[in-house]
């Protein structure tokens, strides 16, 4: 089994360009079935969960080729309107193919989803938004058995902004017959990429990045070329890397809007920040200090997928950063493995206190999920002799390339 191992001490410096957002292509595969033509992504990323999505597509009946660093699907020949459990176990969201396969087939029968085990994640509120457009959904033995030859938009009002749950009713919106109004939205940025893609095959979707969408249900009716946003978490873990291990470095290809929260909390921790058009630089002496209290929250907020992230990078800050988590219930599963580097953190419920230490050591630890992975690199990068990390198979699911990209910054870091 592969290891990625960090040899730690060295300044990060040079520019890099962010790859394609994992969180925005798998929603934009899963729509990529609504119109039975060709779909061109151009800047996906190579992940493994970009791959579990390619076996559920070609599953589904679709046509699906890498050319160069683009993905070319073809959904014209869609055969099959179910997908086998071993598919939706690879990860989370690949619920979101059910409002896609109902919108184009009427019918869809699958299980429910795995992905990282961060607490409960119900999908309760994706079953709800489907079943006011009028789907019948029956829970049988595990296996979600649905059928929808005339659904019907409506306003929808969402109990909280949840980002899966928006995507899949937008989707299944698609194939509705009318409007649908979406109350109480996802605000993300992954959302907004989700509706230029949709409107770039020539669906009716307005709204998105603000609390209420609007979907006009049609059918799509264009091939479409579509460039996949920057992905604002894999900017933000480099930017916490080079704050924790020192240095400057430059990335390009993101939006600076999108990181504000984050790079605001490593600005109050003592970097120092520039920014401009589709570019941030950030300058650290890698002695930090507290970042006062980071409090996760949907869009706008906070982004719980940098929690960990950051506070790898405060581990040797002066004074103490509190953190509150608000999102999942099991996102602390990182601490444990960070204190094994010499990390003080004490964690009561949803509240985590990093106090700095003086030094952190190389050790040997295990990635518990994909964010808490990250975190492990950037503190590894900050400590002091040989850190080596397994079970990198959570890292390879959201960052493409981390060890070359680590690796052209100048960190002493290699896969074994």
């Amino acid at each position: 089994m592969s290891h990625i191992t960090i040899q730690g001490g060295s300044r990060l410096e040079g520019t890099l360009a962010v790859q394609g957002a994992k969180n925005s292509v798998l929603p934009i595969l899963a729509a990529a079935i609504l119109h039975p033509g060709r779909t061109v992504l151009r800047g996906c990323p190579h992940l493994s969960d970009v791959e579990s999505s390619i076996r559920i597509l070609r599953h589904l009946g679709c046509r699906v080729d890498w050319e160069g660093g683009d993905l070319v699907i073809d959904a014209s020949g869609l055969s099959r309107w179910d997908i086998p459990d071993h598919l939706m176990r690879e990860m989370r969201s690949s619920v979101v193919f059910l409002g896609s396969i109902l919108a184009r087939t009427g019918w869809a029968e699958l299980s429910h989803p795995g992905g990282c085990e961060l607490g409960p994640r119900p999908i309760d509120m994706h079953l709800s938004a489907l079943r006011q457009l009028g789907a019948d959904i029956r829970e049988e033995g595990g296996f979600l058995r649905c059928t929808a030859q005339h659904m019907t938009g409506r306003e929808i009002t969402l109990s909280m902004p949840s980002v899966g749950a928006t995507e899949n009713a937008m989707l299944a919106a698609c194939g509705a017959q009318g409007e649908t109004v979406l109350v109480n939205a996802a605000r993300e940025p992954e959302i907004a990429d989700l509706q230029a893609f949709l409107c770039g095959m020539g669906c009716q979707v307005k709204g998105a990045g603000s609390s209420t969408i609007c979907i006009q249900g049609r059918q799509p009716t264009h091939d479409v070329c579509h460039t996949v946003m920057p992905d604002r978490i894999v900017a933000a873990t480099y930017l916490a890397a080079a704050a924790a291990a020192g240095g400057e470095i430059e990335l390009r290809q993101i939006q600076h809007s999108h990181l504000s929260t984050v790079t605001a909390a490593l600005h109050a921790a003592g970097c120092q920040i520039y920014s401009g058009p589709g570019q941030t630089v950030l300058r650290s002496e890698g002695r930090l200090h507290s970042a006062g209290t980071v409090r996760t929250a949907p869009y706008p907020g906070f982004p719980t997928d940098a929690q960990a992230i950051l506070m790898a990078a405060l581990l040797r800050g002066e004074g103490a950063t509190v953190f509150v988590e608000n999102i999942f219930e099991n996102r602390y599963r990182h601490v444990d493995e960070l204190c094994r580097m010499g990390a003080d953190i004490s964690v009561a419920g949803r509240v985590a206190v990093v106090t700095g230490v003086p030094a952190l050591y190389g050790a040997q630890v295990r990635c518990t999920d994909l964010r808490g992975g990250a975190a492990l690199m950037v503190a590894g990068l900050a400590a002091q002799g040989e850190t080596r990390i397994g079970d990198i198979f959570h890292i390879q699911r959201g960052y493409e390339d981390p060890v070359g990209d680590l690796r052209a910054l100048g960190a002493d870091i290699r896969m074994s």
